[in-house]
C-alpha cells in the first residue's frame, strides 16, 4: 500500500471529532429521542432559530411510544399508530444522527458514539429513558426477554408479549412480575392487566392472570380493583408483599415462577425488573443511586451544570416517570439551555402531568398534577384523580380526552 493510499486508509479509519464551537454557533448535543429529547431538540430549534447547532442522537429510525403500548396489547390500537420518525425534526434544522451515545467526556465535553465518531458540546441534554437493574428479578436477564418479555421498551417487545398472549392455551396463565418503585408510568402495568384480561375475555375466557408485586399500594389501585371487578370477575390474582410477592425468582426454561418459594407453572410471564436510569447517565458519572439528581428550575445535573437530564432518567421529586413529565421537563430544559447559550428570557420552571389508563372499552381514568421547581425537588403544587362509582359517559369522556392528548403530544415531541 503506497503513502498515500495508507493515509486515505487512515483517514477512513479514524473517528471523525465534530468541530468544536470555537468562534461559532454553541453546540447542543441531545441523547435520547424520546418524549423528552426529542421534545427538546425540536423547540430549541424552533425558538432559537439558526442560532444554536442542534444534534439529537437516537439509535432508532423509528421510535415507538411506550405510552399507549397497552392499548396495542388490549387491541385498541395498531403497533403503526405508536409509530413516530424524525422526519419533521430534521427539516426543522437539527442533526439527527441514529447511532448510540456510549461515553460523555465532561472535561473535554464530548460524546463518544458507538460508530466511534465524537460529537462537541456547550451544552448536553441526556433523555435516555430507563435500563433494568441486573439481578432486579432472580433467574431473569435481558438475555432472557424473547422467553419473559418485559414489552417497558415498545416495539418488538409488545408484539412479543402479544403474539404469546394469543398463543396462550385454553384456560392457562398470564402471570405478570410487577417493579418496585420507582418506575416508568405508575400506572402502566395495572392498565397492561386491565388491557390482557380484556384480550382474554374476547379470545381465552377460562384463562388466569397472576400479578407478584413487591409494593403494598399502587396507582389508582381503587379504580383499577374496582374495574377488574367489575369487567373480569375472577380472572385476576394479585399477590402483594404480604403474601410474597417481594421474594420473586423466574425459571424462563421451566416457565415457572416462585412466590415466596410455591412454584407456579405459567404460559406467559411479562417481567417488569426494577429500573434505573438509562446506562449513559451511569457512564457521565451523573447518577447518585440509581437515578441522576437535577435542578427542577433548569433541569441541570446537581453534578455538571453543563448538563441537562430529563424524562425516566432523572430524579424528579414528585413527578412521575411518564410521557407527559419527559416533554414538560423538556420544555423547561429547552428554555434553560436557549437562555445560556443565547442570552434569552428564562421564565419560571412550571410542569404538569397527566397519566391515563383504559381498564376496559371507553372505561378510562386519569390522574395527574401541576408542579413547580424548590430548592430540593419538583414539588406537586395541586392533583387531581378519577373517582370510584363514576358514570359511564364521564368515563367514555375521559378515554376520548386520552385519544385526544395522543395525538396533540406526538405532534408536539416529533412535529
Amino acid at each position: 500500500m503506497g503513502a498515500t493510499a495508507g493515509a486515505a486508509a487512515a483517514t477512513l479509519a479514524a473517528p471523525h471529532v465534530y468541530a468544536a464551537s470555537h468562534g461559532g454557533k454553541p453546540k447542543v448535543v441531545v441523547v435520547g429521542g424520546g418524549a423528552g429529547g426529542a421534545t427538546v431538540a425540536r423547540y430549541l430549534a424552533k425558538d432559537a432559530g439558526d442560532a444554536l447547532d442542534i444534534t439529537l442522537v437516537e439509535p432508532t429510525r423509528v421510535y415507538y411510544t411506550c405510552f399507549f403500548s397497552n392499548l396495542y396489547l388490549g387491541g385498541f390500537r395498531t403497533m403503526e399508530s405508536l409509530a413516530h420518525d424524525y422526519g419533521n425534526i430534521a427539516s426543522a434544522g437539527v442533526n439527527v444522527v441514529h447511532d448510540y451515545a456510549v461515553g460523555v467526556d465532561r472535561d473535554a465535553k464530548t460524546v463518544t458514539l458507538a460508530s466511534g465518531d465524537t460529537l462537541m458540546y456547550d451544552r448536553l441534554v441526556l433523555s435516555p429513558g430507563i435500563d433494568f437493574i441486573d439481578g432486579a428479578v432472580p433467574g431473569w436477564d435481558v438475555s432472557q426477554q424473547n422467553k419473559m418479555p418485559h414489552a417497558y421498551k415498545a416495539g418488538s417487545q409488545t408484539e412479543l408479549l402479544k403474539a404469546q398472549i394469543e398463543a396462550m392455551p385454553e384456560g392457562g396463565t398470564f402471570a405478570m412480575i410487577a417493579p418496585p418503585n420507582p418506575y416508568r408510568c405508575p400506572p402502566g402495568p395495572y392498565e397492561r392487566i386491565s388491557m390482557v384480561a380484556h384480550m382474554l375475555t374476547q379470545m381465552n375466557p377460562t384463562a388466569k392472570i397472576l400479578v407478584a408485586d413487591p409494593k403494598e399500594k399502587f396507582s389508582k389501585q381503587g379504580l383499577f380493583e374496582e374495574g377488574w371487578n367489575t369487567h373480569y370477575s375472577g380472572m385476576i390474582e394479585r399477590i402483594g408483599p404480604d403474601f410474597g410477592g417481594n421474594n420473586v425468582s423466574v425459571d424462563p426454561d421451566a416457565m415457572t415462577i416462585d412466590i415466596d418459594g410455591a412454584v407456579e407453572n405459567v404460559d406467559v410471564c411479562n417481567v417488569i425488573p426494577a429500573m434505573k436510569a438509562g446506562v449513559i447517565c451511569e457512564r457521565a458519572g451523573l447518577n447518585d443511586g440509581n437515578w441522576a439528581p437535577v435542578d427542577g428550575a433548569t433541569m441541570q445535573s446537581r453534578i455538571d451544570e453543563n448538563v441537562h437530564v430529563l424524562g425516566d432518567a432523572c430524579a424528579q421529586g414528585d413527578m412521575p416517570k411518564s410521557g407527559f413529565s419527559a416533554n414538560s421537563q423538556a420544555k423547561v430544559a429547552a428554555m434553560a439551555v436557549r437562555a445560556a447559550l443565547t442570552d434569552s428570557r428564562m421564565f419560571p420552571a412550571k410542569f404538569s402531568n397527566t397519566c391515563w389508563s383504559l381498564i376496559a372499552p371507553d372505561d378510562g381514568v386519569k390522574v395527574g398534577a401541576s408542579y413547580e421547581a424548590t430548592e430540593e425537588k419538583i414539588a406537586s403544587t395541586d392533583s387531581f384523580i378519577s373517582q370510584t362509582g363514576e358514570d359511564a359517559a364521564l368515563r367514555k369522556a375521559t378515554y376520548e380526552e386520552s385519544i385526544g392528548w395522543y395525538a396533540g403530544i406526538t405532534s408536539d415531541i416529533f412535529g
